[in-house]
Formats: structure tokens, C-alpha cells, sequence
């Protein structure tokens, strides 16, 4: 059985958002972004799942980071048994 892709919300000009973007393609790990500058309803999905507006937020299969930069996304990772780059 084949899951969804992890969804990584971000905004235009974001510069955490870059670097999260960044940091998961160095690891390897595939993902669905999803730009909420001009989406009005993405922003609202991104609020309702992390309970704010600011970016990124990454929802991993119903875990959710939010406002975070690199160094809080490898431990998140690694919680998850995921891999970190190198």
C-alpha cells in the first residue's frame, strides 16, 4: 500500500521555507509542496492543521512541524526513523 507524499507548506520569498526545501531534498525525501501565498484555501488547510498562519509547516503523514527551521527539522526526521543528510 502506497501513502501519500508529505505535504510541506510555504510561502513565496520565505527563506525557512527554501531551507526546509533545501534540507529535504539533500536527504532524499519526496514531498508535495504546497505555496499558500495566493491559495487562500491551502493557507486555511496549513491553519487548521498547525493552528497558524506563519510558514513553513510540514505535515508528515498526520505529524505536523510548524514554523521551523532546518535545525528543528532533523530531529523531527530522525524521530521518525527518517534520514538526515549527510
Amino acid at each position: 500500500m502506497t501513502s501519500a507524499l508529505p505535504s510541506l507548506f510555504v510561502k513565496t520569498g520565505c527563506p525557512w521555507c527554501t531551507q526546509a526545501r533545501d534540507y529535504l531534498d539533500r536527504a532524499g525525501h519526496k514531498y508535495q509542496e504546497i505555496n499558500v501565498t495566493n491559495d487562500p484555501a491551502a493557507l486555511d488547510q496549513m491553519r487548521k492543521l498547525s493552528g497558524q498562519t506563519k510558514a513553513p509547516v510540514l505535515d508528515w503523514q498526520g505529524d505536523i512541524l510548524a514554523d521551523f527551521g532546518a535545525e528543528e527539522l532533523a530531529p523531527f526526521l530522525q524521530a521518525r526513523g527518517l534520514a538526515t543528510p549527510s
